[in-house]
């Protein structure tokens, strides 16, 4: 069997994303498996190779659940972009074999992330002026972009309000109600300009994938996506990061667009082909600022794209259709594989919250990690 045959995912397990009491991260990671290998319809003992990503346990933990069959297993962690640099290791690596399971999980406790900044390469100092806390570092950045291209306070709640409602259609979303944009506005601020309901939270969950080569998975499914392109860049000479101690007067080097043009080049594709698309929104302002780096609006244009509707799930570019991390929460290890499950199910016509219509072909995702990491995809059900 060629080494360039395609990669498909044939196979999409959701343990539903929020507080589980009593349930560990491992607990979730291995039904999120079972659950892929069942709608796949292969066994784990069929799987040549694995691939998992958590910020809170070792993934290769799982195969003392799921069965000592001796494949190799590969752990990564890339902060928020694990979910997905597991799916490229994976995607990279199914050559020895036919299938391979992908699988990110995590459990995190209540409150924003704790991070040391010695882990990242910072000074003390850095930590003590209260940087290491992202919610200021996104709003910063929010409120930068908002400065430069006219964007407006009621456009960054429209993005919540299109979420909540996303979430509420998904069964397996956190944050199940939906909020007007006024609610949206009206709740407390944490870092001006963002509010408490423009901000996604750590909570608990887990995503699995089987992943099959060429022939084998049109024999596994009737609609196999394919996994046109993957690719994974961190950040260049420039770029403004999350944990980034300094800024340039003009920003350059950004992960997220030379991922996406990776990404778009690798799969022969254009932002403009995009019918469906997954976009990381740990805030709304990320959200907004993500739809232009990658190429799927211009600079200063997503204020005419909500009004609109554009990216609502009946829109010409529907984003974010199962809530994204505002309505899931971002349970690392698995964020970046929801995209992927979502985007795939939508391309397959079995998405189980909101349905995008026009029976769409060409989907993308895009995830972000700190200390500057972006992973990008384009997924298809078109024949090559």
């Amino acid at each position: 069997m060629s080494a360039t045959e395609p990669v498909y995912v044939v196979g999409v397990g959701v343990y539903p994303f929020g507080r589980h009491p009593g349930v560990s991260g491992l607990d979730m990671g291995v039904s999120a498996t079972r659950a892929a290998l069942q709608d796949a319809g292969v066994a784990w003992g069929e799987i040549d190779l694995a691939v998992g990503g958590s910020n809170t346990a070792k993934p290769d933990s799982l195969v003392a659940r799921l069965g000592l069959t001796g494949l190799p297993f590969t752990s990564v962690r890339n902060g928020c972009a694990t979910g997905a640099v597991a799916l490229s290791v994976a995607a990279n690596a199914l050559r020895v074999g036919d299938l391979a399971v992908v699988v990110g999980f995590d459990k995190h406790e209540r409150g924003a992330f704790a991070s040391d900044p010695v882990t990242y390469g910072l000074s003390p100092w850095y930590a003590d002026m209260g940087l290491m806390v992202t919610t200021q570092y996104f709003a910063m950045r929010t409120r930068r972009y908002m400065h430069e291209f006219g964007l407006t306070e009621p456009t960054l709640a429209s993005v919540a309000e299109r979420a909540s409602r996303g979430g509420a259609a998904s069964p397996t979303a956190w944050r199940r109600r939906q909020l007007s944009s006024e609610e949206v506005l009206a709740s407390p601020m944490v870092n001006d300009p963002l509010t408490t309901m423009m901000f996604c939270q750590p909570d608990e969950g887990g995503v699995a994938l089987v992943l099959a080569r060429g022939g084998r998975a049109l024999d596994l499914c009737d609609r196999p996506v394919r996994l046109a392109s993957v690719a994974v860049r961190t950040r260049g000479p420039g770029s403004f990061e999350v944990f980034s101690p300094w800024l340039t007067p003009e920003r350059a080097g950004s992960p997220t667009v030379a991922a996406a043009e990776a990404a778009f080049a690798a799969a022969a594709a254009r932002p403009a082909d995009m019918q469906v698309a997954q976009l990381q929104d740990t805030d709304c302002g990320s959200e907004l600022i993500h739809l232009a780096e990658t190429g799927l609006c211009a600079d200063g244009e997503q204020e005419q794209l909500m009004a609109e509707g554009a990216t609502d799930s009946g829109g010409r570019l529907p984003v974010n259709t199962d809530g994204g991390c505002l309505a899931n929460g971002e349970p690392v290890g698995a964020s970046g594989l929801r995209q992927i499950a979502e985007v795939a199910r939508q391309l397959q016509g079995r998405a189980a919250g909101l349905v995008v219509s026009g029976h769409p072909s060409l989907g993308f995702t895009h995830v972000y990690g700190a200390p500057g990491v972006s992973a990008c995809s384009v997924l298809t059900t078109r024949s090559e």
